[in-house]
């Protein structure tokens, strides 16, 4: 990887590179926030957008659009930031063990980049560009909907909880997926550690994560 890096771009200070690449590791399920990165780890926004742009090139990291519309004023129009090779993002955040993957501060962003990986998989395996099907909503209101799917004219709104036992509430910022002018809300789910599927609503179900 440190040479497929190179041969795309003079990276320079390669201390720094490293640092950085810890930092996006870190953020891995976040809202993508250059500035902060760029303060963390002591170089100028301009080299830290030059650096995410190597990642992008090298396909270890993915930046997921925000959706909106005319009904989501309120919607952040800031992308979320996912490390595509969850190996590599453990070695770089330091948890070492599968029990501190599992168990650890990080845990939630390991189980939320491994879904997404794999629903990204999916398009690709399809022969798909998800980059017109796949987006997240979040607005200022810090309403959160981890992952929409827009597919056939409708909106598939996805939450991952890892949990097994998510209920209503856990769906509660599905709604803002309905009274879209362009598209229908479609059916919906909760992706989390369930061993089974399950009716949560009339549009919703939990899905467990291995059926993905």
């Amino acid at each position: 990887m440190e040479c497929d890096v190179k041969r795309i771009e003079n990276i320079g200070d390669e201390v720094k590179f490293y640092q950085f690449m810890q930092a996006v590791a870190a953020k891995s399920g976040s809202l993508l926030n250059v500035q902060g990165i760029a303060k963390d780890i002591g170089v100028s926004r301009p080299v830290c957008e030059s650096w995410l742009s190597v990642l992008r090139a090298s396909n270890l990291i993915y930046l997921l659009p925000p959706y909106h519309s005319n009904v989501t004023k309120r919607a952040i129009k800031t992308p979320k930031i996912f490390f595509l090779d969850t190996g590599l993002m453990a070695f770089l955040t330091k948890w070492h063990t599968p029990e501190q993957i599992e168990t650890g501060a990080m845990s939630g962003a390991f189980f939320e980049t491994f879904v997404f990986c794999e629903i990204l998989k999916s398009f690709y395996n399809a022969g798909i560009d998800p980059k017109a099907y796949l987006y997240f909503y979040r607005d200022k209101g810090d309403n959160e909907i981890d992952f929409i799917i827009n597919f056939n004219g409708q909106l598939h709104p996805i939450e991952v909880k890892k949990k097994s036992n998510p209920d209503l509430d856990d769906i509660r910022a599905f709604r803002f997926t309905e009274n879209n002018e362009t598209y229908k809300r479609g059916a919906g789910a909760v992706v989390c550690t369930n061993d089974r599927i399950v009716p949560l609503s009339e549009q919703d179900s939990i899905i467990p994560f291995y059926y993905i």
